[in-house]
């Protein structure tokens, strides 16, 4: 159990960076739909749990090293090489956004220059890039329980100060964002989109795990918490989608609307989590070109690094909006190859 709890962890540490913890993402998929959005978390949270438990065992049967054991065995050698392609660029790109969610939420929180906290995250993830992959497992996994206990506080102030009912909230909500897609639509591109976020890093992590069982119900128990992370977060904003509307970081401003030191709080908790998805998004793009230990990747992660600190001044709002639609559908072609992989293998075992 302890080990599925590991996995359970770190599933969620991966996902939860820099759009989901500040609530950007959050308000994008589900809050801007009004009551509709409670129903798109829940299917959300059904994938999740599901996906995360076909992705788990899968790996552990495989015994993956990297994405790229994973990709090939389903989707074939051409195929496959197109989607290595695809997850690889994504991999970077995500890096690229944790780096601009560090600045954002520096600036907003405490008025400093954006460049120095995507400065400042670059350098500490390239520093953890040079750990093995069990200690950033670990570094990962931690952070979960502490931004569970941070949600689920400011969700029950934000429930019980609520200062319109959600019936006018949720009109506030819906004219501020537009959405082309149906509720469920966008709930579906957004659990892909996830499920590529973690994918590589998942399939690494569950590889070195013996026993099939204990890998699936750590990616049941991962997807049952972002699921729950998923709702807390998007009843708090619309509670106060008045007071938030247009803002970068949402849930930052909503802690310090309770207190400066739930801010600062929130503030650690939101930097914990961009630099997990940091880490682990630059950590899988890496050790998919190059082995770790090697002088090459120590000069390869601090020159990708970089590259990905001069393309976080595309600003981080533009960023999350741009990139993660597109990788929506790429991540929603990953779920079909893994989910009817599972089934088949599942048909083989019986």
């Amino acid at each position: 159990m302890k080990k599925s709890l590991q996995i359970g962890g770190a599933f969620v540490g991966i996902i939860v960076g820099a759009g989901f913890a500040s609530g950007q993402e959050i308000v994008l998929y589900f809050t801007s739909y009004g009551f509709q959005g409670i129903y798109g978390a829940l299917l959300a949270t059904v994938g999740f749990a599901f996906v995360g438990m076909c992705i788990a065992q899968l790996s552990a049967k495989l015994q993956t090293t990297s994405h790229k054991d994973m990709i090939y065995h389903m989707a074939g050698r051409s195929l496959g090489l197109v989607m290595d392609c695809l997850l690889s660029l994504f991999l970077f790109g995500v890096s690229v956004i944790m780096f601009a969610g560090a600045g954002a939420t520096l600036h907003q929180m405490f008025g400093l220059p954006s460049w120095l906290g995507s400065i400042c995250m670059m350098i500490l993830t390239i520093v953890t890039l040079l750990l093995d992959v069990k200690s950033i497992v670990n570094i990962i996994a931690l952070a979960t329980p502490y931004l569970l206990f941070i949600v689920s506080m400011i969700a029950v102030y934000a429930l019980t100060t609520m200062d319109l009912t959600f019936s006018e909230l949720a009109i506030i909500a819906q004219r501020a964002h537009s959405n082309t897609n149906s509720w469920w639509v966008t709930s579906l591109l957004y659990m892909s989109f996830n499920i590529g976020v973690c994918f590589s890093l998942l399939t690494v992590m569950c590889g070195s795990v013996r026993n099939k069982k204990t890998a699936g119900i750590g990616g049941i128990l991962g997807g049952l918490l972002l699921g729950l992370l998923i709702l807390l977060t998007n009843l708090a904003l619309l509670a106060k989608m008045n007071l938030i509307v247009g803002l970068d970081v949402p849930m930052l401003a909503l802690a310090n609307h309770i207190h400066p030191i739930i801010g600062l709080l929130m503030a650690i908790s939101l930097l914990g989590m961009i630099y997990n998805t940091a880490v682990g998004m630059l950590y899988s793009f890496m050790v998919r070109f190059f082995q770790p230990h090697k002088t090459s990747f120590t000069v390869a992660v601090v020159f990708v690094g970089g590259i990905g600190f001069l393309l976080s001044f595309i600003g981080f709002t533009t960023l999350v909006a741009k990139l993660y639609a597109a990788m929506g559908y790429v991540g929603l072609v990953l779920v079909i190859f893994v989910v009817c992989t599972w089934l088949r293998e599942k048909q083989f075992d019986n």
